[in-house]
């Protein structure tokens, strides 16, 4: 599967963000899903209304729906990296949410970094975690499930240590659905612009 010039993923660092660890994730995403990595310099997303006092979180939800609306004429899939707590109200926490078959999708450095669990930065280990769980969040946008093969990048993980597990690739079965899934994108983008 060659680099598509129709398949693209623009990524978004939203303030609060280490912006050097969103330029490693976009060269790591460019090398595994073999699409075009833009970077979104503008920073200009007012998460407030996300943060809930009551849980001293952000509503990942609510910050997807506000990178909808920012980003909707995008042609593409679009991430959000982020460096707070994340949480849906089911979950006491996230590493990141996705809109199954969608578009948006968001990842946060919060938990995945051994700061959050009071030991020395590790800018190494986050790198690759921020990784796996941005192609993670980033195949549930192209339609892919959870996957029972616990070394497949699409095994869920509820915890860091889960994420530790698991490698950064995906199982054959899902490499195959994820590559299907951006050819098919490849062929309605280029479809939509001939009529």
């Amino acid at each position: 599967m060659g680099t598509s010039k129709s398949c693209k993923i623009l990524i978004v660092p939203i303030y609060p963000v280490d912006f050097s660890l969103a330029m490693s994730l976009a060269h790591s995403l460019r090398d595994i899903l073999k699409c075009d990595i833009l970077l979104d310099n503008t920073n200009h997303l007012n998460i407030s209304s996300a943060y809930d006092s009551s849980r001293a979180q952000f509503n990942s939800t609510r910050i997807i729906s506000m990178l909808s609306e920012k980003f909707k004429n995008f042609e593409g899939k679009i991430l959000g990296v982020i460096s707070v707590d994340l949480f849906i109200p089911v979950l006491t926490y996230v590493f990141g949410e996705a809109q199954l078959g969608g578009k948006i999708s968001i990842v946060s450095t919060f938990r995945l970094s051994e700061i959050a669990y009071g030991l020395p930065e590790n800018r190494k280990l986050t790198e690759e975690r921020l990784l796996k769980e941005a192609i993670h969040e980033l195949g549930h946008n192209f339609g892919l499930l959870h996957c029972e093969d616990y070394l497949c990048v699409m095994h869920p993980s509820t915890s860091v240590e889960e994420v530790d597990i698991k490698t950064a690739s995906f199982c054959p079965k899902c490499w195959e659905e994820i590559s299907k899934q951006i050819s098919s994108e490849f062929d309605d983008h280029h479809n939509r612009k001939q009529n």
